[in-house]
């Protein structure tokens, strides 16, 4: 090899470095993903940056993603080892940070065989409907007045999608489960001192997160140890009454049995179940919970399409009260609306890898133990990929066969290759479940004053791009005092009126925004919709949609003409159905 080649390998592009900080001062008080997409449009779609002490690869678009995610994939796929997956991760066993070994493809097989395969998610049918119709229940019995914390319902609705599906049953540490899983998603999104640092490990004390962190830990390992008690106990009394396999196995019972048997070449361990449990929980329903509120904000941000989503699915649904999964099949602009919002908010912005072995990318040479951020945040918004890429526009998937599935790498939101999500079927239909039944029961709206345009989409980051918890709780005043009956087919929506409910997110979080009377919405728009790939013709740029925030917004009826009580059958008078419904993010 010339010497010239030689050099080239090494002189990867990158900002210019602080003495030892390196580039950390461009990332500090913004926005890493944001900030490394503004990097990249100068310094190209690979750089280098130096984090601390820490070489970091920056990955910005689809041609570069792929030869990581497909050409090289054996070599990036490890997971970084930082200090929030030492202390959580139970000795590396995290399915979702451990380095990739013979322990994590086992694993991990029997994770996607015994939950996640295509029949175990259609298994858990009736639990997704009876968990978002006790939720549908709940907003439409709410009485004017009442306090209605939409995020903590919509984190209930996932937990208990998750935990009837992962454990059998709803636990008694809800509550204080999914705020721990909340916090611990915070706190694992960003580098301390010893990531940054690692001469400076001895100083990790001094920021303060290594404690927090081993506190969370104790008392998730708690609720863990108790869970799998229960299941011990189960096992143990069904087996004693030779009943074996007449409650269908969940995936703890699946696990204690190998565990039991010994059959595998590693000894499953205590730590292990909980390990791949506490995946699953923080995999699976905050996942869900983070598109949904995404998904709900973009909606009210966007009447044009909620309009026209509520139309679809009110028409396709017309006179049912249920909803099943081929009633969902059927919901093609849905679907679309899904696509969307994963390619303008992926549920992890920087998607985390390390080379295990050193190689050669886009010809320059990447050293081994490198880590290595693939932007799915700026490769969603690539304006060589896509037209008007900071556009809300479901319409743009119409007809294409372009997918999430780890494929097509200018849309990664689930990422790609051997690390790629395994939940991706379980997260979508729990979404486009919910998603159709709050279109179909409600119609919603901005508070008044409050122009589509102006909704606060502020983000945080995490280890998913999120908002900042809030300690205010909404208030909802419902609209009526009833269970849902079958919606009489709705009278068109007024060409003014936006529909849709609440977004949230786990990372994710929204202000809450004033309550101000409402106003019409824009006219629909009548030029084409912009399609996927880019043309070689000038076009103007949009700028980036305002960070992702949520404020309150308003239930303003319920779709149904007529609602009947569930205490006496009786129409509920017009009085209370103007009653608004207003729900403020947290």
């Amino acid at each position: 090899m010339s010497k010239a080649k030689r050099q080239n390998h090494m002189l990867l592009p990158g900002p210019w470095k602080m003495p030892l900080i390196g580039n950390l001062h461009q990332l500090v008080f913004s926005l890493p993903h944001r900030s490394l997409t503004d990097l990249a449009k100068k310094y190209g779609p690979i750089m280098q940056l130096q984090l601390g002490e820490v070489l970091a690869i920056v990955i910005s678009s689809p041609k570069v993603a792929k030869e990581v995610m497909k050409t090289h994939d054996a070599a990036f796929a490890n997971r970084p080892n930082v200090l929030a997956v030492e202390v959580m991760s139970y000795d590396n066993s995290s399915l979702i940070f451990s380095r990739y070994n013979d322990y994590w493809r086992k694993m991990r097989k029997i994770l996607v065989t015994e939950f996640l395969s295509a029949k175990r998610i259609q298994s858990f049918k009736t639990i997704r409907e009876e968990e978002v119709w006790n939720l549908i229940e709940s907003i439409s019995s709410s009485y004017q007045g009442l306090q209605i914390n939409f995020t903590e319902k919509m984190s209930s609705l996932t937990y208990g999608i998750t935990a009837r599906a992962a454990i059998g049953k709803k636990c008694k540490y809800e509550k204080e489960l999914i705020s721990l899983i909340k916090e611990t998603f915070i706190l694992s999104g960003g580098f301390d001192v010893p990531d940054l640092f690692p001469s400076l490990k001895f100083l990790s004390f001094l920021t303060g997160t290594k404690p927090a962190l081993e506190k969370m830990h104790r008392k998730l390992d708690r609720i863990l140890d108790d869970i799998i008690k229960d299941h011990k106990k189960k096992r143990s009394s069904t087996s004693a009454s030779k009943h074996e396999g007449s409650d269908p196995e969940d995936i703890v019972d699946v696990l204690l049995k190998l565990q039991e048997a010994g059959e595998l070449d590693f000894n499953v361990t205590s730590n292990h179940i909980k390990a791949v449990t506490l995946d699953v929980f923080s995999g699976a329903s905050e996942t869900s919970a983070t598109m949904m509120e995404w998904t709900m904000s973009e909606l009210l941000r966007n009447p044009r399409v909620m309009e026209k989503a509520q139309a679809e699915v009110r028409r396709v649904l017309k006179g049912q009260k249920n909803i099943d999964d081929v009633d969902i099949q059927k919901l093609d602009y849905l679907k679309l609306v899904v696509k969307e919002i994963l390619r303008l908010h992926p549920p992890a912005a920087l998607i985390p890898r390390e080379s295990r072995e050193k190689c050669e990318i886009n010809g320059y040479e990447i050293p081994n133990n490198t880590k290595v951020f693939i932007n799915a945040w700026a490769i969603g918004r690539d304006t060589e990929y896509w037209i008007d890429a900071d556009s809300f526009c479901p319409e743009r998937f119409q007809g294409s066969l372009i997918d999430f599935k780890g494929t097509n790498f200018e849309f990664i939101p689930f990422g790609g290759g051997r690390r790629i999500c395994p939940g991706i079927s379980f997260a979508l239909a729990n979404i486009e479940l919910f998603l159709s039944q709050l279109l179909y029961h409600f119609n919603w709206k901005l508070p008044n004053e409050i122009k589509p345009e102006e909704l606060d989409m502020s983000e945080s980051f995490g280890l998913s791009s999120s908002h900042p918890p809030r300690a205010t709780s909404p208030s909802a005043t419902s609209n009526r005092t009833t269970t849902l009956p079958v919606p009489p087919a709705p009278a068109p929506a007024p060409p003014a009126t936006a529909p849709p409910p609440s977004p949230f997110q786990h990372p994710l979080r929204h202000r809450p925004l004033a309550r101000q009377p409402t106003v019409p919405d824009p006219p629909l728009q009548t030029t084409a919709p912009p399609n996927h790939r880019a043309s070689t013709s000038t076009r103007r740029q949009h700028p980036s949609p305002p960070d992702l925030s949520l404020s309150r917004i308003y239930l303003s009826e319920p779709s149904a003409h007529t609602i009947k009580s569930s205490f006496n059958d009786k129409p509920i008078n017009e009085a209370a159905k103007a009653r608004k419904f207003c729900i403020c993010g947290d």
